[in-house]
């Protein structure tokens, strides 16, 4: 196992009615703004009961943070926080709104020119406004974690950053504030998920033990609950576990100390700024195709997850990776995912643009070894047509 510093001070306040502690959670006297979505949260009486629970406090809202969170759209909040002086700032919805919140937070003070928080990818962040967060949406781990991804529009550039002052102070999580959610945004939470844990735990062995039993339990567990929580979407405890599943496939804790890999996020990236496919969608697109192209360097991790998460044990090893593989394409495919770029109607024109995209924001040496280059996310890519 390599070595590692892990870090995590987000407290997490899980279960129902649990928006009413906001008022002891939130600095007495703050000026707050809660950032949202689309109207979903003010329709079914969340955005109510949060400013409830913040009694007297001054109170600013921000909303329309789009699905993948816009740099255009966050730094209107920017200037809506120097303006009215905010003090805090509370998100209410899924990944998105954090990352936008993320972003703002560390943002409103920055010193340099907002955009280069992610053409650095966080590094130069050195103070963040304080925030917490209300989950809606169980998908990307973003409420207990310290990333963030923003998209700018006008030159369809999405890109991450990480940084230790954007950790929440808090998060509530209230499994039953998913109850009405559609059933594509449930089945994306369980995609996202398992994808998260597979970049973690699908790269070479590191005699990280602890780490792969306890990844193979979270992929074990979506694949058990995924068709559920669709089936049946206000059974409390579903509901419940794949909220907690998800904030665990991405709180850093399986990944400390072992390689990660991160070519099917980046990839997937280009895919969703370019043509505005569900972020879950792509990676359900890329991640079949990248494992057949990268199965040699995956080989022994590739076989123990055949073994331990789809109980595959039958056939020479190159038999169990091609079943291990065709059984997460059936699983994808049993949630509504399409696992094709022709499923879009995309072809090898929309590769070349995608090519193009990797190269122009530095994405030409990706995966646990960085041995993907151009030419080899063009054959994942072409694998996924």
């Amino acid at each position: 196992m390599n070595n590692f510093e892990f870090y995590n001070p987000t407290k997490i306040l899980f279960g129902t009615e649990t928006i009413a502690k906001l008022d002891s959670l939130t600095p007495a006297g703050a000026r707050v703004l809660i950032l949202f979505g689309g109207e979903s949260a003010r329709k079914n009486g969340t955005l109510d009961e949060v400013k409830s629970a913040l009694g007297d406090r001054p109170i600013f809202e921000f909303g329309g943070i789009e699905a993948n969170p816009s740099y255009e759209t966050m730094m209107r909040a920017v200037e809506l926080v120097r303006s009215e002086n905010i003090a805090f700032l509370l998100a209410v919805g899924g990944g998105s709104v954090i990352d936008g919140t993320k972003f703002v937070a560390a943002a409103a003070n920055y010193a340099g020119e907002p955009w280069s928080i992610l053409e650095t990818f966080g590094q130069h962040i050195e103070s963040a406004l304080p925030f917490g967060t209300v989950l809606t949406l169980p998908a990307t781990g973003s409420e207990m974690n310290c990333g963030s991804v923003i998209t700018r529009r006008e030159t369809s550039t999405k890109l991450p950053f990480m940084s230790s002052y954007v950790f929440p102070q808090f998060s509530i999580l209230d499994p039953t504030k998913t109850y009405t959610l559609p059933t594509r945004q449930i089945a994306n939470g369980v995609v996202d998920a398992f994808i998260h844990v597979i970049e973690q735990y699908l790269t070479y062995p590191a005699g990280g033990m602890v780490q792969d039993r306890f990844a193979e339990g979270l992929l074990q567990t979506l694949v058990e609950i995924g068709p559920k929580v669709l089936a049946t979407p206000e059974d409390a405890d579903l509901r419940a576990n794949l909220m907690w599943v998800a904030s665990m496939a991405l709180n850093g804790l399986i990944g400390a100390g072992v390689p990660q890999d991160w070519a099917t996020h980046m990839i997937g990236h280009e895919l969703t700024a370019a043509y505005e496919i569900d972020h879950a969608r792509t990676l359900a697109i890329v991640l079949p195709s990248l494992l057949q192209v990268q199965r040699k360097d995956k080989h022994e991790k590739l076989l123990q997850y055949a073994e331990r998460v789809w109980a595959i044990t039958e056939g020479d090893e190159d038999q169990r990776i091609d079943e291990a593989i065709r059984r997460t394409v059936a699983f994808f495919e049993s949630l509504g995912m399409q696992t094709h770029l022709s499923d879009y109607g995309l072809d090898q024109n929309s590769i070349d643009l995608l090519l193009k995209q990797l190269e122009a924001h530095g994405m030409t040496a990706l995966g646990e070894h960085k041995n993907i280059s151009l030419d080899v996310s063009r054959t994942i890519l072409e694998g996924a047509l």
